[in-house]
This record gives structure tokens, sequence and C-alpha cells, in this order.
């Protein structure tokens, strides 16, 4: 098992830390020294995971906050005090998602629900925090991306499906723009001269509550082909599932830009994995960080 390195004097933020791999890498970062906030759409159920990890390591510092990122409201609130604390954030984990919806929603500012909750709030959350990120001083964003970012292609023609919508076909899209969000990143950190470390991340096939959930919003049921497939191919819980994402945060090996993955794919210990050739195009990395500035109304400029 990954062993995540002292972390004693650092603040991290972990999306989705009320289960799954948000609440393993958020309890985690909290046992190695940590001060964590896990910032929760729900605060009851954050509540709850912040007694688990507090009944884990009882010296543990936790802290539960309101996060909807699909609400650009509730992301520039939680920013907007995050920032009037002053402290500076040296982990920033985008770790929360939604997967599969069976039709098509929308957010609260009328994105497609996927590509908003997984890729336009995490990338306005990102920029908007980047004042405390570079106010530390070895500062990291690591963001999870997943296997289905491979399959996954940037519409510009059609980037919030209202034309025609596939469940399987947004959720890949919006998890290859994370990719490609992480990457960019890391060129402007270089650009810039930053010394922030922009990592990703994929799961593999892990079990938690991602495939089932999304399903069931909108009305919809769990998908049964899912679920059997879940049984069959090879998968891992999130104990193993969240070391990625540790890695690519706590890791002293993480480079710029690096992605990583169980070692076999499915399952396995962390290990480093080359991102899909489509994630690695720099033109469109280029044009969707800018239509994500334009769509979000956060810009770089505006925050620096």
């Amino acid at each position: 098992m990954y062993q995540v390195p002292d972390q004693h004097g650092k603040l991290a933020v972990v999306t989705g830390a009320n289960s799954g791999t948000g609440k393993e890498a958020a309890r985690r970062l909290a046992a190695a020294g940590a001060q964590v906030v896990l910032a929760v759409r729900t605060p009851g159920k954050g509540e709850q995971a912040r007694a688990e990890i507090r009944a884990a390591h009882p010296d543990a510092q936790v802290e539960v906050r309101r996060l909807d990122l699909a609400d650009l409201a509730s992301v520039r609130e939680f920013a907007d005090d995050l920032i009037a604390e002053g402290r500076p954030l040296d982990l920033l984990l985008n770790n929360a998602g939604v997967a599969n919806v069976p039709s098509r929603l929308e957010t609260a500012d009328g994105f497609e629900l996927q590509l908003g909750s997984n890729f336009l709030g995490p990338f306005a959350l990102t920029v908007r925090l980047l004042p405390l990120l570079l106010s530390a001083p070895a500062p990291r964003v690591a963001t999870m991306s997943s296997l289905g970012a491979a399959t996954g292609r940037i519409d510009f023609d059609d980037l919030q499906s209202t034309r025609q919508y596939s469940p399987t076909t947004a959720y890949h899209q919006s998890k290859l723009a994370d990719l490609m969000m992480t990457l960019h990143l890391a060129d402007i950190a270089a650009q810039r001269d930053w010394p922030l470390l922009s990592v990703g991340a994929h799961p593999g096939n892990t079990r938690t509550n991602l495939l089932n959930a999304g399903p069931t919003l909108g009305g919809g049921r769990s998908d049964r082909f899912t679920s059997l497939a879940a049984r069959i191919v090879p998968s891992q819980g999130p104990e193993q599932g969240a070391e990625p994402l540790l890695y690519a945060a706590t890791s002293p090996d993480a480079t710029p830009g690096g992605y990583f993955g169980p070692r076999w794919l499915l399952t396995g210990p962390p290990n480093a994995t080359r991102p899909p050739r489509r994630a690695q195009d720099k033109t469109v990395a280029a044009r969707l960080w800018t239509e994500a500035e334009h769509l979000t109304g956060v810009t770089v400029a505006a925050q620096l």
C-alpha cells in the first residue's frame, strides 16, 4: 500500500470527500498530518465522514465545508471563504464527479450535468483558488480523470450535448476535459514559472457509488449491465482506488503533467501511465481552457 509522506503543516481540500476515493484520500492525508477540508455537496454526509475519520485518527484535523460543483455560485462562495481566511493552500484534490446520468440534466447554470459537475465546476474552483495555491511553497493540484477519457472526444460543436445526448459519451468527454485541464495547467505553470505541480490520476475499476448513483438521477434506475459487469470485471475497493490520486498529490516522484493509474490498468498499486493521445493535443486543450473561462466567467487574469 502507498505510504503518504508526512503532511504536517499542509492544508488540503478534497472534493467529494464524503465517500469512495475522496473519503479515503481525505482519511490518509489527515492520518499523515494534513489539515483537510472535506468539500462536499451535502454537509450531513460530510460530517459522517469526518466522524469516521476522527474515530480512526483522533488527532486528525478535519473540517466540513459545503461545495456544489454543479453550481458556480457555490464554487465562488467556497473559494471566497477560503481566500478571506488567507491561509496558503498546499493541495487541491479534484475528486468529485458524477457518471452515466441516463437523461440530459442541467446544472444550476444551465450546463449539461456531467460536463458541469466533472469539468466546469472543478475548473472554476481550481482557477479561483490559484491565489491561495500560489502562496504555498510547493502547491499541487491533483485531478481525477477516468479510463473513459481514452475514448472521449471534445465536441466543440455540441459541447453541452444539446443536439444529441449519450450518458457515456458525455461522461467520457468530461473526463477527457479533466485530463486536458491538468496538462494545460501544467503548461501554464511552466510558462509563468509557478511552483505549482498539476498532476492527473485515474482510479481504474474501483468499486464506489459513482456508477450506481449517476443512473438514478432524474428518476432513472441503476444499470443492470453495469452491476453485472462490476461483479465479473476485475475491480478494487476505494482503499486502492484512491492511491493514484494520493500518489499524484503527494509523491516526491510526481512530475508536472504526470498521469497515474493502477499498475494493471484496472487494479493494482499506483503507477505512471501515458495520457491518451487526444489528451495531449495542446491546441484543443488551449481552446477548451478558453471556452471554460468563457462559460464560467472565471479567468486566470482576473484571479491574479
